[in-house]
């Protein structure tokens, strides 16, 4: 819109002709007049902040900045552009935009130095720095500096069309005629002035084109160019007839006057002033119109504001109330998973209570019937001593040595299975308790069978059973020693004990496997049913039942072989019938 300024008084007097009993002519049109009252804004400048701070919402004072610029809502951008400089200075882009913001609500609310400094700091990469000169120029304008608006308005005549859609190219090319009105280079002037006149045209925009009229009249004027200013100053009348802008109807009509009252037209001077005084009127009403509808509006802005506040706060506490639920269910979800997992940990450490105490049981019961055993045992051998060294005196006396023999050979049995079972009962105590030494080690297993069937020779030639060892020499495996020697012993010493006499005694090897080497104490004593031989192998803690009363044991010697046998990583197995004989069959490693 082309603002004519509405005073009697001109304050420059070169730019009129001073008439005699007339008013001065007021007809300087400035392109920055014009700016200050057009909305500099576009809804294209509008949609590419609207994409950025969506872009960017993340940003929350970048975002609420470039809501409130889109509003028009200077103090607050002003307040959010700051928050995000100072919170935010990695993103160049974005600085960019939040100088922008500050320079532009600054130069809206006039604050004209200020605005240059923060459109000053946005750098030279900004996307959409030509606007950023627009803006600089005006500023410019604003402080008379003529020659400083001409050095940013020049570039932006050559900028690409796509660009002119975030201000009109009429305007840069207006403003340039201003400026060169201003420093008296008419020439440059006319020249911005119709290329104004001429893109207005093609944009069929009117209020540009009677804002283009208006300048060039002031181009004329101020040559005293009268016949030429005159013209554009009736086109711009009449131009002004088909539009609603009763301010530019106005002025229009106020030049009309002021140019006949020059020409001492005093009738059509007349006329045309009480046209200025319609639209004059006519405005005045609009305006208080504007200004109750902008009343209106603010309240309806605050009303909805509250209503939005009220849905806020509504909001915000259904938001407490929901994530104190949640808040709720998870802290009962975390009690539960808490109570579930100490739960399964008693359950857990109560069974395992519970299988310690049944092995436990079990161990108790095994040592109280081995203490039972053991101690009837011994006392039986004790007693059975006891009864035969008083036969061995009442021989002695008698002198009768057939007799005499027979009890020393009775006693040195009784003394051997009485040592056997202390031996057995010391390994097993040390066994179970850690405390033996242990040593896996190749060892020859014929020289481990002759060194403990040495020891066995005379009791078996008392009961006349015939002995083999049938180890092969070469037959070597992966054992302790020690342990061994004494599963040997065991074994050996089942084998005499339940044999008949006449008997044999066979100690062999043989490979089934090619991991274990079996050696085989076999007998052709009495044998035994299949449900003890089931019973012996069993992996159990509980000491086998003496089913030969004549003999002396506990079960303990073979419950220590088995024992002594899996520390060695081997197996036990027993193949025997009753009445047939047994074969005990220990399967050693043939590697460490």
């Amino acid at each position: 819109m082309v603002i004519f300024l509405d005073i009697f008084v001109f304050m420059y007097p070169s730019l009129f002709k001073g008439i005699v009993n007339v008013s001065f002519l007021v007809v300087m049109f400035s392109g920055y007049f014009l700016s200050s009252q057009e909305e500099h804004k576009t809804d294209s400048f509008d949609l590419e902040v609207k994409k950025k701070i969506e872009q960017y919402k993340s940003y929350s004072y970048f975002y609420k900045a470039g809501m409130f610029f889109i509003e028009n809502n200077w103090d607050s951008t002003l307040v959010y552009s700051m928050r995000h400089l100072n919170t935010t200075k990695q993103n160049i882009e974005l600085a960019n935009y939040s100088h922008y913001f500050r320079g532009y609500s600054l130069n809206e609310k006039k604050l004209y130095q200020e605005a240059q400094k923060e459109f000053d700091l946005v750098s030279s990469e900004f996307k959409f720095n030509f606007i950023v000169k627009k803006r600089l120029a005006e500023i410019a304008l604003e402080k008379d500096e003529f020659e400083k608006a001409i050095s940013y308005l020049i570039p932006l005549t050559k900028l690409p069309e796509e660009h002119y859609k975030y201000f009109k190219k009429t305007e840069v090319f207006q403003n340039l005629g201003i400026c060169y009105i201003h420093l008296n280079e008419f020439d440059k002037a006319e020249s911005y002035l119709s290329e104004s006149t001429k893109l207005s045209k093609e944009r069929k925009d009117t209020l540009k084109i009677i804002s283009a009229y208006g300048n060039i009249a002031a181009l004329y004027y101020n040559q005293y160019k009268d016949d030429l200013a005159i013209p554009y100053f009736k086109e711009a009348y009449e131009l002004s007839k088909n539009i609603d802008n009763f301010e530019t109807k106005r002025i229009a009509t106020l030049n009309m006057a002021v140019v006949e009252e020059n020409r001492k037209d005093l009738r059509k001077a007349l006329e045309y002033r009480k046209e200025y005084e319609k639209w004059k009127d006519s405005l005045n009403d609009q305006n208080k119109i504007y200004e109750v509808a902008q009343i209106e509006k603010a309240f309806a802005v605050k009303q909805k504001q509250q209503e939005v506040n009220l849905l806020e706060a509504e909001n915000k506490s259904k938001i407490r109330e929901r994530n104190g639920l949640l808040y709720s269910a998870l802290t009962l979800l975390i009690l539960l998973g808490v109570a579930l997992y100490y739960y399964k940990e008693k359950s857990k450490a109560n069974k395992i209570i519970v299988a310690q105490k049944e092995d436990l049981d079990a161990l108790n019961a095994t040592k109280d019937k081995l203490f039972s055993i053991v101690s009837h045992d011994l006392r039986s051998s004790v007693n059975a001593l006891k009864t035969s060294n008083n036969k061995l005196l009442d021989n002695l006396e008698a002198k009768n040595l057939d007799a005499l023999d027979e009890q020393l050979q009775n006693n040195s049995a009784i003394v051997n299975g009485a040592y056997n079972l202390l031996d057995n009962l010391l390994h097993w105590a040390l066994l179970q308790t850690n405390q033996s030494y242990f040593e896996i080690a190749p060892i020859r297993l014929f020289s481990i069978v002759e060194q403990t069937a040495y020891n066995y020779k005379p009791l078996m030639l008392e009961n006349n059973i015939d002995f083999k060892n049938d180890v092969l020499k070469s037959d070597s495996i992966f054992a302790d020693q020690e342990s061994l020697k004494i599963i040997l012993r065991n074994l050996l010493d089942n084998a005499i004990k339940f044999s008949k006499p006449n008997g044999t005694i066979k100690v062999y090897t043989q490979s089934t496997n090619e991991k274990y080497c079996d050696l085989i104490i076999e007998d052709s004593g009495i044998g035994m049913q299949e449900s003890t031989r089931l019973a012996l192998i069993e992996d159990t803690i509980s000491l086998a039942k003496k089913e030969n009363k004549n003999s002396i044991g506990t079960g303990l010697g073979l419950q220590l072989c088995k024992s002594m046998i899996k520390k060695n990583k081997g197996k036990l197995d027993i193949e025997s019938e009753l009445g047939k004989g047994t074969k005990m069959i220990v399967s050693l490693p043939l590697k460490a």
